[in-house]
């Protein structure tokens, strides 16, 4: 592969997906592109960068989805899912009284562990949330995470990474060595294929978004214009779940840190 080769390949990531490929990580593109190359028959990745380049789009279709990062799991650091259920649900239970309702979307959901981890949460809060309208909606930019996710079934290892024991019995059954998350909280989530550096607008108002643990893959310019588009979704309450080593600070002017909830921010005009 020459550097022409790389410069094609990763801008076209840049381009895409928002995901910046450093020259000392060019090795990622030969070992997750390599079934990507089997299917378009392409001897190798100098042959990519040259369909990429006569802008073939069904190659950069699976290409951006071979090298998107789908790391994800079940209540991913904990912390944000406890502050989400004793001061945002709280919170949004106050606010939201007249209408009885209310919105979460979740970035970059990749195989679902993360809105399926808040439906169980309010699966678990029924009985405050009788008669109210919760929305789940998860969307990713890859076909393949989303079709695992629709599907709610993992492995052994994606549940011991994250569910708690009693959780795991109450809301998975056994299918054969894997676990599938119950229909009722599959059936909370609607799961959708989208890019996150479009116009959020086809999603409407959000109260709260979790776009945790992607900023990182963005240069700066990308993290800003990303911040704007989700701050014109929420409401002047709403909040903002970030990563644990994400930030808004020198980014955008549009969030404040919310209080005492570290990684957790709101519209300035709260």
């Amino acid at each position: 592969m020459t550097p022409g080769d790389f410069a094609a390949i990763s801008e076209l990531l840049k381009r895409r997906s928002g995901l910046i490929l450093p020259p000392e990580k060019a090795y990622l593109l030969e070992s997750r592109l390599r079934p990507v190359m089997r299917k378009h028959a392409l001897a190798d990745l100098s042959a990519v960068a040259a369909a990429l380049i006569r802008q073939d789009t069904r190659l950069a279709a699976d290409v951006i989805d071979a090298m998107t990062t789908n790391e994800t799991l079940f209540f991913r650091d904990v912390r944000p899912f406890d502050v989400f259920r004793e001061v945002v649900l709280p919170a949004l239970l106050k606010a939201r009284a007249a209408q009885r309702s209310f919105r979460i979307l979740c970035a970059a959901a990749s195989t679902g562990q993360e809105p399926y981890s808040l439906a169980m949460i309010l699966a678990e809060e029924a009985a405050r949330l009788r008669d109210w309208s919760c929305e789940i909606v998860g969307f990713d930019i890859s076909p393949t995470a989303l079709e695992r996710a629709r599907a709610g079934r993992f492995t052994q290892f994606e549940v011991q990474r994250g569910v708690p024991t009693a959780q795991l019995l109450k809301h998975f059954r056994r299918v054969g060595t894997d676990w599938q998350i119950a229909a009722e909280l599959r059936a909370m989530v609607r799961f959708r294929e989208f890019n996150l550096l479009d116009d959020l607008a086809p999603f409407g108002r959000c109260d709260v978004v979790f776009c945790r643990n992607v900023l990182i893959y963005f240069d700066p310019a990308t993290k800003a214009r990303t911040l704007a588009n989700i701050v014109r979704r929420l409401p002047g309450d709403g909040y903002l779940f970030l990563g644990a080593s994400e930030t808004v600070m020198g980014l955008s002017g549009g969030f404040v840190p919310a209080a005492g909830c570290s990684g957790v921010y709101q519209p300035l005009a709260a």
